[in-house]
């Protein structure tokens, strides 16, 4: 097995880890283009779906072909490649995070437990396919264009960290619990 490479997230799977979960498909948005040519209008499908394991994991993909079938296949494929790991605390998600990706603005916030998911189109496939159980959100950009908003949804989920991680980053994880130990170990002692 090859060693990490320097640069690369440790929560990215691998590609070969979405082959070996069943995942769960969603078409978000059909839009047909037309282009004007001699004879008439030419059709064509811009499809975007969003796969999800249920649990952790969920991505968002666009395929684009002449017949609505063939872009969903080619959609798939895309979302498959393109997974994000979603971070839980219980069933909601961490902490408040907002996305951004273009003109769309995307807050996503934690709530108790039994609240449901309290969202549009979009950001509740992907948060239902993600494996979160409660959350509020919130679209607050400048736009209602569909893939926009789930790129947006998808940086809000890549930038969010739990408890764990964001005391690992400080270098406190080791030292908050040297300090509960010392503290108990002066208590006895005395």
């Amino acid at each position: 097995m090859l060693p990490e490479k320097e640069g690369l997230s440790s929560n990215m799977p691998r590609r070969n880890d979405t082959e070996t979960v069943e995942l769960q498909e969603r078409v978000v948005a059909i839009n047909r283009v037309s282009k004007v040519v001699k004879g008439g209008k030419r059709f064509r499908f811009a499809v975007l779906v969003v796969v999800g394991d249920g649990t952790s994991q969920v991505g968002t993909g666009i395929g684009k072909a002449k017949e609505i079938a063939e872009a969903v296949r080619k959609g798939i494929e895309k979302a498959k490649k393109n997974m994000v790991e979603v971070r839980h605390a219980g069933n909601t998600i961490p902490h408040p995070v907002v996305g951004e990706f273009g003109a769309a603005r995307v807050l996503l916030k934690p709530c108790p437990e039994g609240t449901g998911v309290i969202a549009g189109g979009v950001v509740r496939a992907i948060m239902e396919l993600g494996g979160v159980k409660d959350v509020v959100t919130k679209v607050t950009g400048r736009t209602a264009n569909a893939i926009n908003i789930a790129h947006a949804t998808l940086e809000a989920i890549r930038i969010s960290r739990t408890a764990d991680e964001i005391m690992k980053l400080r270098g406190l994880a080791g030292e908050e619990n040297n300090e509960e130990t010392a503290s108990e170990e002066a208590v006895i002692g005395e």
